[in-house]
């Protein structure tokens, strides 16, 4: 089992794939990585050898910022946002889309499941 950055790759797959499970690493970047170490994209993770997997633990360290670093620095850039008032930041505190989407349909993703619309109650007249 190929253990990279604390996380545990699927043995199973091709390890053209398998890095895509570390958090920041896509297929672009996991072809660019192999690329670069000659590992072949068709070698299953179970197949690597422990030299080859530390030279792309290697790689991962020095040049990509993955896992726990990069989620720290998007909480920080979006937390940012919000303490200097900006507009993004008021959109990702109230869980609204962020990029200019429309919200009057669509937009459950971000706003959750539709509210039960409440029937409009018409009020008796005050008495005086």
């Amino acid at each position: 089992m190929a253990r990279i950055e604390g996380v545990l790759l699927p043995h199973n797959k091709r390890i053209e794939y398998g890095l895509t499970y570390l958090y920041g690493i896509g297929v672009p970047s996991s072809r660019k990585i192999l690329k670069k170490l000659n590992i072949n994209f068709d070698t299953r993770v179970k197949d690597l050898t422990d030299a080859e997997v530390a030279a792309i633990q290697k790689e991962l360290t020095e040049r990509y910022e993955i896992e726990g670093g990069l989620r720290k620095e998007l909480m920080l850039s979006i937390k940012r946002l919000q303490e200097i008032g900006s507009y993004r930041g008021l959109r990702h505190k109230r869980g609204l889309p962020v990029r200019g989407q429309r919200t009057k349909t669509n937009a459950r993703t971000r706003k959750g499941p539709r509210k039960a619309a409440i029937a409009l109650k018409k009020k008796a007249p005050s008495k005086k």
